[in-house]
C-alpha cells in the first residue's frame, strides 16, 4: 500500500486539536532532476559498454578498445567530464586491488579494479555516505570463458549506465553528505569488487547512511512464461541483519520486529519515494537478501553490518541472462541492448534518483527513539531526541498495521515526543526526521522504554 503522508500538528496531550492537515507536495527540483533522465542516453552508454565485446573481470586490460580495462578507462573518462560541472566536487579514480588465486573462478593472482567517482558533501560536519553501484564484468555461459563476445547489456550494463547517469544528473546539484558512485568488477567471479569496497569501509569506519545495488534493471519480458511489465521493479533487502549480536535479536523477538531491520526501511523509503515521484512504476518489496539462493553486490556490505538493498527487474530473461550468443530453435540468445526496455530502463534510474536525492537532502535520523510501556493503555507514547547536526523541521510517525508490509500514515510533530490514539498492540510505529522541503530521514524502529 503507498504511503499516504498526511501532516498533523499534534499537542502531546491532546490529539483531538488537529491544527491544519495537507499532503506533502513533491520537491520541484527532484522532479527536475527526473526529467533530465532520457532512455536515449541510457540507450548509448549501454550499447559504448557492449562495445568493448567482453567485460569478463579477467579479460584483456591492456588493450584501448577491448575488454574490461577499455571499459574501466571510458567509464573513468566519463566521470571525468562530468567532474567540469561539478565545481571541484566531483572526483575520480579506479580503485585497484589484488585478489588471489581461489582455486575457483579466479585462476591466477589478478589485479581488478573498482572505477569510483566521490561527490563531497558540503557540510563538514556530515561523515554520511551514499553509495550507488553497478557491476561493469558480464560473462557468457561459461563463467571462465574470457574470450568470447559476452555483450552484458542488462546484466549489467542496465545498471553501470543507470549509475552513470545518476553521477551526471546529481553532481550538478550540492548535498550535505557524500555520494559515491561505482562500476564494480568481479560480480560473476565471486563479488569480489564490492567485496574490496565493503571491506574498505568497514575498516576506514565510513558511515554508510545506504548502498544501492543495481543489477539487471532494464528488461521488462520473462521467457517461458513471457510475462510483460515494465510498471514493476523489485527491491530486495534483508530480514535479519548478517551482523545481529544476541542483545539485538532478544529485541527483535521481544518487539516482533523482524520486518523492520535497517534494510528493510531502506526499501519501504525506496517504495515511497519512487511512487511519490516517478509515474507508471511501483516498487515490489521482496523480503528476501536476494533471488533464491542468489547473490549480489550488496550482499557484501550487509555482510559488514550496512544497510544495503538491491534493485533488479520484476521478471528475468534467462534466455538473455549468462548466455553464449547464439541461434536455436529459433530463439536468440544473448545479453544485447536490442532485448531491453530502455523505457523501463529510464524509469528504474528515476526511481534510483528520487531516493537518493531524497537521502542526500534529508536530515539525520533522530536518536534514542522509544516507545513507553509502563502502562496499560491504548495510546502510545513514543520519544526520541533530535539528531545531531541541523535542527529538522520536524518528525513523521509512520504508522502500519502488524499485518501490513508498508506504512500507511503519517503523523507530523514538532516535539521530541508524542502520544498519538493507536494501540501498539495493533500497529507497528516508526519515526523519521523531515526537513521543511519535505526531505524525511530513514525510519527508526522504536524500542520499549520501561
Amino acid at each position: 500500500m503507498k504511503l499516504k503522508t498526511i501532516i498533523y500538528l499534534i499537542p502531546l496531550t491532546l490529539f483531538s486539536s488537529i491544527l491544519s492537515s495537507q499532503t506533502v507536495l513533491n520537491d520541484p527540483e527532484i522532479n527536475k532532476m527526473v526529467t533530465e533522465i532520457k532512455a536515449t542516453n541510457l540507450e548509448n552508454t549501454v550499447k559504448k559498454l557492449v562495445s568493448f565485446g567482453t567485460r569478463h573481470t579477467l579479460s584483456d586490460t591492456k588493450s584501448k578498445t577491448r575488454g574490461i580495462g577499455a571499459a574501466q578507462a571510458w567509464i573513468k573518462s566519463e566521470f571525468d567530464k562530468y567532474a567540469l560541472e561539478s565545481n571541484g566536487r566531483l572526483t575520480s579514480k579506479i580503485d585497484y586491488f589484488t585478489v588471489k588465486a581461489d582455486g575457483k573462478r579466479i585462476t591466477v593472482d589478478s589485479q581488478l579494479g573498482n572505477v569510483m567517482a566521490t561527490l563531497k558533501g558540503n557540510d563538514p560536519q556530515d561523515n554520511r555516505i551514499l553509495i550507488v553501484s553497478g557491476h561493469l564484468d558480464s560473462r557468457v555461459s561459461d563463467v571462465m570463458n574470457i574470450t568470447a563476445d559476452a555483450p552484458g547489456a542488462n546484466d549489467d550494463g542496465s545498471g553501470v549506465a543507470a549509475m552513470m547517469e545518476l553521477a551526471k544528473i546529481i553532481s550538478k546539484r550540492s548535498y550535505p553528505c557524500t555520494i559515491v558512485f561505482v562500476a564494480v568488477t568481479g560480480e560473476e567471479q565471486g563479488l569480489y569488487g564490492a567485496k574490496h569496497l565493503a571491506d574498505t569501509a568497514k575498516t576506514e569506519q565510513w558511515n554508510i547512511l545506504a548502498m544501492f545495488n543495481n543489477d539487471m534493471i532494464g528488461n521488462s519480458l520473462s521467457n517461458g512464461t513471457r510475462l510483460s511489465d515494465n510498471t514493476k521493479v523489485r527491491v530486495f533487502s534483508e530480514t535479519i541483519p548478517y551482523l545481529e549480536t544476541e542483545d539485538e535479536a532478544k529485541m527483535r523477538k521481544a518487539t516482533n520486529s523482524d520486518n523492520d531491520s535497517p534494510s528493510r526501511q531502506l526499501a519501504r523509503y525506496i517504495k515511497t519515494t519512487t511512487e511519490q515521484y516517478v509515474p507508471q512504476l511501483e516498487v515490489e518489496l521482496v523480503y528476501r537478501n536476494d533471488r533464491f539462493l542468489r547473490g549480489g553486490d550488496h550482499t557484501p556490505f550487509s555482510q559488514n553490518g550496512f544497510t544495503a538493498i538491491r534493485m533488479c527487474e520484476m521478471n528475468e530473461n534467462y534466455d538473455h541472462q549468462h548466455q553464449d550468443l547464439r541461434t536455436e530453435n529459433g530463439i536468440k540468445y544473448g545479453d544485447l541492448p536490442e532485448f531491453m526496455d530502455f523505457d523501463y530502463l529510464r524509469k528504474t534510474t528515476a526511481s534510483n534518483l528520487a531516493s537518493l536525492a531524497n537521502l542526500a537532502w534529508s536530515p539525520k535520523v533522530p536518536k534514542n527513539v522509544g516507545i513507553e510501556v509502563k502502562e496499560l493503555t491504548n495510546f502510545s507514547k513514543l520519544v526520541w531526541n533530535a539528531p545531531e547536526g541541523k535542527t529538522p523541521f520536524g518528525y513523521q510517525i509512520l504508522i502500519r498495521s502488524t499485518s501490513e508490509s508498508q506504512w500507511q500514515k503519517a503523523i507530523f510533530v514538532t516535539d521530541t515526543q508524542a502520544q498519538i490514539p493507536y494501540s501498539k498492540d495493533n500497529y507497528f510505529f516508526a519515526v523519521q526526521a523531515i526537513d521543511k522541503l519535505g526531505h524525511p530521514s530513514l525510519a527508526v524502529f522504536p524500542k520499549p522504554i520501561r
